[in-house]
């Protein structure tokens, strides 16, 4: 629940952020006829998100076995490479995001009488982005959990973000974002590891992968994915009691680079301001 909780929180935030930001700029440049192109494009691009969700979970259940575990890990691997970019996509613009969208609306609104329908596609894609980002993950997180938690913690976690985005809107709230972002990144960083190492282990189901089944070590007399740390752990950062050589593997190879890359930027900054 924890999970997709932080997710739906995230993705929703920077989604929110993104479309409070436009809203406030127009407003401000008193430009406020604009908004029915905006909400246009948001509600189009959460329509279609959800269409595609909706889409994607119903048709799957009708696969055999191992082509399901195939498709499983195909959405894993999916999952990992979009909140890879996605942590440091957001690194990078963090700092400048605010221009960026003010520079584009600019840009939509000089293209004359198509200008409603340039704005709205921009921020089409803004959410579009965000939105389809949430829904590879949440596919893939509720696969790998099948009862009621992942959708409440979904759901609750996109509500509070409607809700900050409004009260950020409105002025009434200033987060530190930049703290969020950095420490909902480096938690995200492993929990894309753990979904690596699930995607390695449904490729082995699925009869792909045979390589390095071994098993790597045994922690089931410590920390068994029955108790309730080991669920939790298993829930949240996809941890198994007894992987196989290949998973550690996986795991390592993501862990230890993502890890690395996202450290070394603030270390070459902090080393240029002292």
């Amino acid at each position: 629940m924890f999970v997709p909780f932080l997710i739906m929180l995230r993705e929703g935030i920077e989604a929110a952020l993104i479309v409070s930001l436009i809203a406030s700029y127009l407003k401000r440049t008193q430009r406020s006829q604009w908004f029915v192109a905006l909400w246009g494009g948001v509600l189009i691009a959460v329509a279609l998100c959800f269409a595609l969700g909706w889409f994607i979970n119903e048709t799957t259940g009708e696969f055999p076995q191992k082509q399901q575990e195939l498709f499983e890990g195909i959405v894993a691997v999916i999952a990992v490479i979009i909140l890879t970019w996605m942590v440091f996509w957001m690194q990078k613009v963090s700092r400048n995001i605010k221009t960026q969208l003010e520079d584009a609306v600019d840009n939509a609104l000089r293209k004359g009488n198509s200008s409603g329908w340039a704005l709205v596609l921009m921020v089409f894609l803004a959410v579009a982005r965000e939105g389809l980002e949430s829904v590879f993950f949440l596919l893939a997180a509720f696969q790998q959990d099948l009862g009621y938690a992942p959708p409440l913690g979904a759901v609750l976690g996109l509500a509070c973000a409607i809700v900050l985005g409004v009260l950020i809107y409105w002025g009434g709230l200033r987060l530190n974002l930049a703290g969020f972002f950095r420490w909902s990144s480096l938690f995200i960083i492993f929990v894309a590891a753990g979904l690596a190492a699930g995607a390695i282990r449904a490729f082995h189901e699925a009869g792909i992968w045979n390589a390095f089944q071994q098993v790597a070590f045994d922690l089931s007399g410590v920390l068994s994915t029955h108790s309730l740390g080991g669920t939790l752990l298993e829930g949240i950062l996809g941890y198994q009691e007894a992987p196989s050589v290949s998973e550690v593997a996986v795991w390592l190879l993501y862990l230890i680079p993502a890890l690395l890359m996202f450290i070394s930027p603030r270390r070459r900054t902090a080393l240029s301001a002292g």
